[in-house]
């Protein structure tokens, strides 16, 4: 079953229009997917964190049918930080002014700003598969830029990326999420289904777009300017990645979050490649077991 015990749901908050799912009782969790996906990426997850949870799984701002700002020339609108207000918005009128917060790809960097924004609203932080994007570009050699070449693609004026995508959004994500190699049937059919909806939805694609834009400028704005007033992640935290993947050939990620986390960090490999959740959720499902 998909999402089995969930209902589909469009809520406002923020002045933001969100789609989400949500299901279980128990302590509120919040689940934030990556890119080019939706919620859907935790179908497989969010059924067994439902046993204990209230699990709250929304598409981000920009992404699947949650609402997309316009294109504006410093991509404001897709700030982390403008980002995550929407969901401390979300939450606090479903009810939950303190949450526990599992999340992956973009959704973990929306995740990272709002944990270093509103600490008093995460008990607890996983991030999957990332390291702070500040991190990233400061360390970016040749295997990076060639690795995660889609950072500066998707990041180049608006409406070029926009223009080359749109003339084959089926084939652009099934290229953009072979970063390790997979068919067609990698994905829960009404998963990649609900993917590539969403791609095809108008203002998806600039959305993705102005998310990458605004990683390279104003997000890094924000990100020195936590660094400089030693903001870090307060809370326990919980760091796992894919032992198929780019992030532990080119880092030693406990490391590198040692540096933007002052409370208690745990974290380690999961046998997959990027796509933790959908991947090897037996292993995601045991991590945050014991952390959760």
């Amino acid at each position: 079953m998909f999402f089995e015990g969930f209902t589909l749901e469009t809520r406002e908050a923020n002045g933001q229009r969100i789609r989400l799912r949500r299901g279980g009782e128990g302590p509120p969790l919040l689940l934030l997917h990556g890119n080019p996906q939706t919620h859907a990426m935790w179908h497989k997850v969010a059924p067994v964190l439902a046993k204990r949870f209230t699990v709250i799984a929304p598409d981000i701002r920009g992404y699947g049918f949650t609402a997309k700002p316009p294109v504006t020339p410093d991509s404001r609108h897709y700030a982390k930080r403008e980002m995550a207000k929407d969901l401390v918005a979300l939450m606090r009128d479903l009810g939950h002014e303190r949450f526990r917060l599992v999340s992956h790809d973009r959704g973990a960097r929306v995740a990272h700003r709002l944990t270093l924004d509103h600490p008093q609203a995460v008990e607890r932080l996983c991030t999957m598969d990332i390291i702070p994007t500040l991190a990233h570009f400061e360390r970016t050699t040749m295997e990076f830029a060639l690795g995660y070449y889609h950072w500066f693609f998707l990041a180049q004026p608006h409406d070029r990326p926009e223009r080359m995508i749109l003339r084959d959004t089926a084939d652009w994500f099934d290229l953009h999420t072979a970063r390790e190699p997979k068919d067609k049937g990698f994905f829960h059919p009404e998963a990649r289904a609900d993917y590539l909806a969403a791609l095809q939805a108008p203002g998806t694609v600039a959305a993705i777009c102005e998310d990458y834009r605004a990683a390279t400028a104003i997000d890094l704005e924000h990100d020195r300017e936590s660094r400089a007033a030693g903001v870090k992640v307060t809370c326990p935290m919980l760091v796992l990645w894919g032992s198929k993947g780019a992030i532990p050939r080119w880092y030693d990620a406990m490391a590198v979050w040692r540096d933007y986390a002052s409370g208690d960090l745990a974290g380690g490999s999961v046998n997959s490649g990027h796509y933790l959740a959908e991947e090897a959720p037996e292993e995601v499902l045991a991590w945050l077991d014991r952390f959760l």
